[in-house]
């Protein structure tokens, strides 16, 4: 056989074998998924168990914030952008799909003597109305406020849920990440700040809001009122081995991965 004919069967053969073994009629191989640093970590574990079996085939999983996330869905820089907030009126023209629930949880060093807040106390906390832990039954310390950055879901869910049109103090502590806030607030017993439920460990303390756990019982019960949508969010009808993507997020293997987490199923 010579080397031209050699060369054009395996070219043949690559273009008879590729999609099979990647998705179902996409003549890529890849697919990003950009936005909320809240679902990155969880995306990443999806990608990893939807790569298995799938020889050839890469789920490029981003951060850099759900505002990022949506405008990279809109301009086709990402396949599908991730939003842990609701989207606003101007970002309803991108169809969004629930694939998950999540609570947001108000944290406090293990130290700390409080048990739980009002949600107005929150508010006041993170306005700087109220300064000092003294003005909650705790010490005459200053509380350190910590937040996230604008432009993040995380922030955008605490800022319509909590603050309404209050605006976040100024002397607040600004992170970009709830994995950042989560170690600020480890490491200093005056400090409050707020993350995914998720990902609440054994280094913080989650507040109790009006009298209701920040746990998933009292939020199916209703009762913790903190719960946020996790999107993915598309220009359009997505095809090939981004609809197998979600597809597989969506499926019991992929509801059931999250749950082990600490988040509610999408349905």
């Amino acid at each position: 056989m010579s080397e031209r004919r050699l060369a054009w069967l395996l070219i043949t053969l690559s273009f008879v074998v590729f999609p099979v073994s990647c998705s179902r009629g996409t003549a890529w191989n890849e697919i990003i998924v950009a936005g909320s640093t809240s679902i990155q970590p969880f995306a990443d574990r999806w990608a990893e168990a939807f790569i298995k079996g799938r020889p050839g085939c890469f789920v490029n999983v981003q951060g850099g914030g759900s505002s990022a996330g949506i405008q990279a869905a809109r301009s086709g820089a990402a396949d599908i952008g991730t939003s842990s907030r609701e989207l606003k009126a101007d970002e309803k023209d991108l169809r969004e799909i629930v694939v998950a629930r999540d609570g947001l949880a108000i944290i406090v060093h293990p130290d700390n003597p409080l048990c739980g807040l009002r949600l107005a106390e929150v508010k006041q906390i993170f306005t700087g109305e109220i300064p000092t832990w003294k003005y909650l039954g705790g010490p005459n310390e200053a509380i350190t406020v910590v937040t996230r950055e604008e432009g993040s879901g995380t922030r955008g869910a605490f800022q319509e849920l909590v603050m309404g049109k209050s605006r976040i103090s100024k002397g607040a502590i600004v992170e970009d990440s709830n994995g950042t806030v989560r170690e600020i607030v480890a490491g200093d017993p005056n400090a409050v700040g707020y993350i995914s439920l998720g990902l609440v460990d054994d280094r913080v303390r989650a507040l109790e809001l009006d009298g209701a756990k920040a746990s998933e019982g009292s939020i199916l019960e209703g009762r913790y009122k903190l719960v946020r949508p996790f999107l993915f969010v598309t220009k359009g009808e997505l095809t090939g081995m981004a609809m197998d993507f979600v597809d597989f997020v969506l499926s019991p293997e992929g509801q059931e991965m999250i749950r082990k987490e600490g988040l509610l199923a999408a349905r």
